[in-house]
C-alpha cells in the first residue's frame, strides 16, 4: 500500500527566513504520528503543506499520491480531514453543530444553498454520537465550551472518512477535564485499525494520546529526530529539541515532562 504522505528535502523560505529546512518524512496508512517542537519550529507550516494549503519553496511533497503544487486540490482536499483553531474561526457562531459537521461534505464552512441527502445527515449524527456530541446537534457552535468546540472540529474532520486526519493542537487551551476527555476519545479512535493515518501537532508530551506510536521532533525548521515513539520521546532528545534540560516520565503509555532538577534549582 502506498504512503499517504512523503516529503523529500522539503524547504519553505519566506522573506529570506527559512521556516522548514530539508525535511524528509514518510507516513504510512496505518501510522499515527505526533509532531512536537518549540514555538517557531515550523510545526504549523509543516501541517499546512501536508494539508495542501501551502507549496514548498523547494523539494517534493506528495499527499495521498498527489504532488503538492501539481494536482487538482478540489479533488484532493475532501480526502483530507483537518481540524485547527484557524479553521474554527471561520465557522459561523450561529451555525448548528449538526450543520458544522455536515458542511464537511462540501469542504465549506457555513451552509448556503447546497443540498444534502438523508445519508449525509445520518452520517453526521453517527459521527456526533461517536464523539459524544449527539446531545449538542441543534446547539449553536458559538455557544459551546472550548472542549466541545474542539470535539466538533474533529467530528467534522472525520465526517467524510478521510484517508489522513490532520490535527493542529487539538487540546490547546482546554482545562484538565476537557483535555483528558478529548485525549481519551482520540486514543480510542487512533487505536481502531479502521481509522486513517493521523498526524497531530502539539507542544506538550502530556497531550500525546494512547494509540500513537510515532513521533517527529522539529527545531528551527529542521528534523531533530523521527521514528518510533519510545525512541524519539526521551529526556535527551526533548532536551536537545527544546533547548532546556528535560526529565521525562511515563506511566501506562502517557508521558509527563518537567525541567531537570539542575535547571529547576
Amino acid at each position: 500500500m502506498p504512503s499517504v504522505l512523503k516529503l523529500e528535502d522539503v524547504s519553505v523560505v519566506r522573506d529570506g527566513n527559512t521556516i522548514l529546512d530539508s525535511v524528509n518524512w514518510t507516513v504510512e496508512p496505518d501510522e499515527r504520528w505526533v509532531v512536537l517542537g518549540p514555538n517557531g519550529a515550523g510545526k504549523t507550516t509543516l501541517l499546512q503543506i501536508v494539508a495542501a494549503a501551502m507549496h514548498p519553496t523547494s523539494g517534493e511533497a506528495s499527499v495521498l499520491g498527489e504532488p503538492i503544487g501539481h494536482s487538482d486540490l478540489s479533488e484532493l482536499k475532501p480526502r483530507l480531514g483537518f481540524a485547527s483553531s484557524a479553521l474554527a474561526r471561520r465557522i459561523p457562531r450561529n451555525e448548528t453543530v449538526l450543520d458544522v459537521v455536515m458542511t464537511a461534505a462540501y469542504a465549506i464552512t457555513g451552509r448556503w444553498n447546497e443540498e444534502y441527502e438523508e445519508i449525509d445527515e445520518r452520517r453526521a449524527r453517527r459521527v456526533l454520537s461517536e464523539w459524544k456530541l449527539e446531545h449538542l446537534a441543534e446547539r449553536m457552535f458559538g455557544s459551546l465550551s472550548d472542549g466541545e468546540q474542539k470535539r466538533v472540529q474533529i467530528a467534522r474532520a472525520v465526517m467524510t472518512d478521510p484517508e489522513i486526519l490532520l490535527l493542529d493542537e487539538p487540546a490547546a487551551s482546554l482545562d484538565l477535564g476537557g483535555r483528558e476527555e478529548l485525549l481519551q476519545l482520540l486514543g480510542g479512535y487512533a487505536s481502531d485499525p479502521r481509522s486513517p493515518a493521523i498526524v497531530m501537532v502539539t507542544h506538550h508530551v502530556e497531550e500525546i494520546p494512547l494509540g500513537f506510536h510515532n513521533a517527529l521532533l522539529l527545531t528551527d525548521g529542521g528534523v531533530t529526530a523521527q521514528g518510533k515513539l519510545d525512541d524519539v520521546i526521551t529526556s535527551e532528545r526533548l532536551s536537545d529539541t527544546f533547548g532546556i534540560g528535560i526529565e521525562l516520565s511515563e506511566s501506562a503509555g502517557r508521558y509527563t515532562a518537567r525541567a531537570s532538577q539542575a535547571i529547576a534549582d
